[in-house]
């Protein structure tokens, strides 16, 4: 098993664990697994609310960059 592959495990098993407590007992019990799976895969973000913010931000730099390349040039 390569490292790559021992990372990804132990992070989709914190994932698993995450999605399951919240739909148990976390505060959003009510919604549904399904709701609390997607929650759980993106639990860096849950635990760390910084960390939510700086890929926030670097998503909507991307954008722009795309927008600014990609984007037709009507000066032509």
């Amino acid at each position: 098993m390569t490292l790559k592959k021992k990372i990804l495990l132990a992070y989709f098993s914190i994932a698993i664990l995450f999605s399951v407590y919240g739909w148990l007992f976390g505060e959003f019990k009510y919604r549904g697994f399904s709701y609390n799976l997607g929650r759980g895969i993106v639990w860096p973000v849950t635990v760390f609310p910084a960390l939510g913010e700086i890929i926030g931000a670097i998503i909507i730099v991307a954008v722009v960059i795309a927008v600014l390349i990609f984007g037709k040039n009507r000066n032509r």
